[in-house]
């Protein structure tokens, strides 16, 4: 059996450093690691709207943003297929087909679902599209056959769910669906990455994200205004390091050359925990390290993405062709699925002829 990715992102706004280290940049790894047959990386804009119905010209917009942050981080068109889900119609019809086959209830226990609807105060009032988006998510892992699904933690819950609905269509009309797997980040920081105001996971619509296309002054006044010890009054205090971001956001971007490099007093970054915890680093100190890391990352990200910007128009080939070759994809699961469920009439050429028997008779 081939293995196959499947995974991707709403384009509801630029992709921040929480896409980056929980998702995009494994993905890379991935994509360059020979390990897989095919890659699929989906712009989901059909889902986007799902809870942005009143204002399509936000995922209009933001369509290209996401293709030029997955451009400039290293996804290559080459190996990996970059599609719109809105341009692949067979995915609604996997969806209705599967919507027979999970109960009400069942949506309304995912955890995911439950969080995401209070976040959007849609408790009195859920649209009935947003409800069962992990449907069509299934719609979208299953159409590619994805044997592998790289997520967070949090999408844990939609994978089981794919998962059931596999294994609920194969026991009912025959094998015909992969079950995936989740692939969750090495790191354990990277599953979670906080926002800069530490209270929440990293998010656009709470406004506390660093963008992979954030100007280095933008970064700089970000990271200084960054969540920290609030009982770590004075340089020689003694210092917290749980829920403290800049030491969570080295966690996730650091390692020792970086100390070499920028912070020649700690040789990695236990000793500088270590030194803050028992007083004597000031946050001030632990902040410009992460300013210098973030950049070392960020750098070559902006300028990637600054020749792509001067050729939109082939950024939109990428996606159109990208788009053409996952529909073929999904048309090919798609007849799988017909066929099991017994309604590819026109094709079935024995029900027919048994059919014109029967009347002739």
């Amino acid at each position: 059996m081939e293995k196959i990715i499947l995974t991707g992102d709403r384009p509801t706004g630029k992709l921040h450093l929480g896409h980056y280290v929980g998702s995009l940049r494994r993905r890379v790894e991935l994509q360059n690691s020979g390990r897989f047959d095919k890659i699929f990386v989906m712009i989901a804009d059909a889902q986007a709207l799902t809870d942005n119905a009143d204002n399509p010209e936000k995922i209009r917009q933001n369509l290209i943003e996401v293709a030029l942050d997955y451009l400039s981080v290293g996804i290559d068109p080459a190996k990996t297929t970059i599609f719109i889900q809105s341009q692949v119609p067979e995915l609604c019809e996997l969806a209705f087909y599967y919507m027979n086959l999970v109960t009400v209830s069942r949506v309304q226990r995912n955890p995911t679902v439950k969080t995401e609807i209070k976040m959007r105060n849609f408790e009195q009032s859920i649209p009935v599209g947003f409800f069962c988006y992990p449907v069509s998510q299934a719609s979208d892992i299953t159409a590619f056959k994805a044997t592998t699904v790289p997520a967070g933690e949090d999408q844990a819950p939609m994978i089981e769910l794919t998962r059931e609905i596999v294994n609920r269509f194969n026991n009912i009309y025959g094998p015909t669906l992969v079950e995936p797997e989740i692939l969750l980040p090495d790191n354990a920081v990277c599953q979670r990455l906080p926002g800069t105001d530490g209270k929440a996971k990293m998010s656009k619509s709470l406004g506390n994200c660093i963008y992979l296309s954030d100007t280095p002054k933008e970064v700089k006044k970000k990271v200084n205004s960054m969540y920290t010890d609030p009982e770590h009054l004075t340089i020689d205090s003694p210092g917290h390091i749980e829920g403290n971001c800049p030491f969570i956001y080295l966690d996730a971007f650091s390692n020792d050359g970086h100390f070499a490099k920028y912070l020649p007093d700690y040789a990695n970054l236990q000793e500088l925990k270590d030194h803050y915890t028992r007083g004597g680093v000031g946050d001030g100190t632990v902040k410009k390290l992460l300013i210098n890391v973030l950049e070392e990352e960020l750098a070559p990200i902006r300028e990637r993405r600054r020749q792509y910007e001067q050729n939109i128009p082939a950024v939109y080939d990428i996606l159109r062709q990208g788009s053409e070759a996952a529909r073929a994809a999904a048309a090919a699961t798609l007849d799988e699925v017909r066929a099991a469920m017994r309604i590819n009439y026109f094709a079935d050429s024995d029900l027919i002829a048994s059919q014109a028997a029967r009347y002739r008779s």
